[in-house]
């Protein structure tokens, strides 16, 4: 499964959740978590954007008030929290505690994730603010690249790929 590489509560939610064929957006644990917002705590890109793609609510909060944004910085994922603001999720979106996304990405020792946070947050102020006359100059953001071993970010490509054909394959059987 998809799945396989991550936490075994994480894990047992969501094939629970794919088993019994509920909707994206329904959430039946005692916690109000979507399938969403487990994609998105565990760092699965790919089942994120799977489950954005079939229209799930990416502004869906929990009993802790979290949406999937919340989860995805907690848990210091640039790649889910990219796919969210992409998709036009809620950035100042606050939980129970008075804490947005970028809150908790600094609390969770998450620097990266916080700063990408408050550029967008930046951004959007600027482009809500923006005059017609006047020419505001807003900094292109770019992935930070690893000058690494590229085989090693080559195998585990093909290992994230694998697992979602076989996901796929077992989703649709």
């Amino acid at each position: 499964m998809l799945l396989l590489d991550c936490d075994q509560e994480v894990r047992l939610s969501l094939e629970q959740l794919l088993q019994t064929g509920c909707s994206v957006n329904a959430p039946p644990d005692p916690c109000e978590q979507s399938p969403v917002h487990l994609a998105a705590g565990g760092g699965f890109a790919y089942f994120l954007l799977w489950q954005l793609q079939t229209g799930a609510d990416l502004n869906q909060q929990d009993v802790l008030g979290e949406a999937p944004l919340h989860k995805a910085a907690k848990f210091g994922s640039l790649e889910c929290l990219s796919l969210l603001v992409a998709s036009e999720a809620q950035i100042d979106l606050c939980n129970k505690n008075g804490q947005t996304a970028e809150d908790l990405a600094w609390l969770y020792g998450f620097p990266e994730c916080a700063k990408f946070l408050t550029t967008i947050k930046c951004m959007q102020m600027i482009k809500s603010s923006e005059q017609p006359t006047k020419d505001y100059r807003v900094p292109v953001l770019r992935q930070k690249r690893s000058f690494g071993n590229t085989e090693y970010i080559n195998e585990k490509r093909k290992c994230w790929y694998v697992k979602l054909l076989f996901f796929l394959q077992e989703f649709l059987t």
